[in-house]
C-alpha cells in the first residue's frame, strides 16, 4: 500500500494565487524524488468547530482559508529517502519558492495506508 504525507495550513485569501503558484512549482519536485501524486485543495466547505476542526487546528484567522494537501508515495522508504533531498534542493528554498502562509501553523504528518480502494 502507499504511504501518505498529509498537510493542513491556513492561507491568507489574498495569497490564493501565490499559493497555487507555490504548489505548482513544488509538485514536480516531489514527483522527481519519487512521489506518485500531489494533491492540493482549497477549503470550500470547512466549518468552524467548537471542540475540534480544521480551522481550530491551524488557528485560521478571518481572512484565511484552510488548505488540505497530500502527497502519495509508493512506500515509506521512498518518502524517507526523498525528504532530505527535497529539503536540500535549491528549488525548494524560501528564496526560490516562498511559502505564502505562516509555516508555524502548518500541520503535517506521515500516514500508513490501511484501506485503499
Amino acid at each position: 500500500m502507499h504511504y501518505i504525507d498529509g498537510f493542513v495550513a491556513a492561507v491568507p485569501n489574498e495569497n490564493k494565487e501565490k499559493y497555487i503558484q507555490h504548489a505548482t512549482q513544488a509538485a514536480p519536485l516531489f514527483k522527481e524524488y519519487g512521489a506518485l501524486k500531489v494533491v492540493e485543495c482549497w477549503g470550500d466547505d470547512v466549518p468552524d468547530g467548537k471542540l475540534t476542526s480544521f480551522p481550530l487546528a491551524v488557528k485560521k484567522e478571518e481572512n484565511e482559508s484552510v488548505v488540505f494537501s497530500w502527497v502519495v508515495w509508493p512506500s515509506r522508504a521512498v518518502r524517507d529517502s526523498a525528504w532530505p533531498k527535497l529539503m536540500a534542493d535549491p528549488r525548494m528554498t524560501s528564496e526560490a519558492n516562498p511559502m505564502p502562509f505562516d509555516g508555524k501553523r502548518l500541520i503535517y504528518g506521515g500516514f500508513q495506508t490501511i484501506v485503499e480502494m
